[in-house]
């Protein structure tokens, strides 16, 4: 090897020993304050844990526990009762106040929220409805597709045909996507946006022929046809 090729090598060298020795240099000048941020970072760690596993998840389950009732009466359509509570168990306004931050307090949102659309109380259900967050991949559609039923009976049309949108656009699913695109195809329709309606019939018959929409869907395309 020649010495052209050597000097490269030990300048390269020189100046990996140069690094490690500024790095050893700034964590010894620093020892302090590393120690403190290392310690903060447990603190929060720890701090976190405990929270979820002594405050979190009691409440969380004891929020389960009183909403009990609430979900009795909502499946009766006792919505009131299911909203406000029995006078000796609380209902879903009530589970919200308490324990909103838990799992079954961000639940009793929907619920509230689907209660106050049955109620016709149609701008108290889409603010509870829009509190209401959740990755399921099914009630995230029917939770913005019933925002969608809201915004319909205000007469907002244009942002009903959004959240219809929305909400088929979010999990493409045998169960909850014909649902919206078909009540998004129908205010297309009579929007005198026939061509996009029938789009949205045809991807239907296409995509779900099984679903209960798809087997009556001949009908919607034929109109939109004519």
């Amino acid at each position: 090897m020649t010495k052209d090729n050597k000097k490269p090598q030990v300048d390269n060298l020189i100046e990996v020993e140069s690094a490690l020795t500024k790095t050893e240099q700034f964590l010894e000048n620093n020892q302090k304050l590393i120690g403190i941020i290392i310690g903060a970072i447990v603190v929060v760690s720890v701090g976190y844990l405990s929270l979820n596993k002594f405050y979190l998840e009691p409440r969380s389950k004891d929020a389960q526990d009183q909403m009990f009732n609430a979900q009795n009466y909502f499946e009766k359509d006792s919505f009131n009762l299911a909203l406000n509570g029995d006078g000796t168990n609380p209902g879903f306004l009530d589970i919200i106040d308490d324990f909103g931050s838990t799992d079954a307090g961000n639940l009793a949102k929907y619920y509230a929220g689907v209660s106050y659309l049955q109620m016709g109380q149609f701008d108290n259900a889409i603010t509870y409805l829009k509190k209401f967050s959740t990755k399921d991949l099914l009630l995230g559609p029917v939770a913005i597709g019933a925002q969608g039923d809201a915004q319909l009976e205000l007469g907002k049309t244009e942002k009903a045909i959004d959240l219809y949108t929305e909400a088929y656009k979010m999990n493409d699913n045998e169960l909850t996507t014909p649902i919206y695109m078909l009540k998004a195809g129908e205010l297309l329709e009579s929007s005198n946006k026939k061509d996009e309606a029938l789009k949205l019939y045809e991807t239907i018959k296409q995509k779900f022929p099984d679903s209960n929409e798809g087997r009556s869907i001949d009908k919607y395309i034929a109109r939109a046809k004519s």
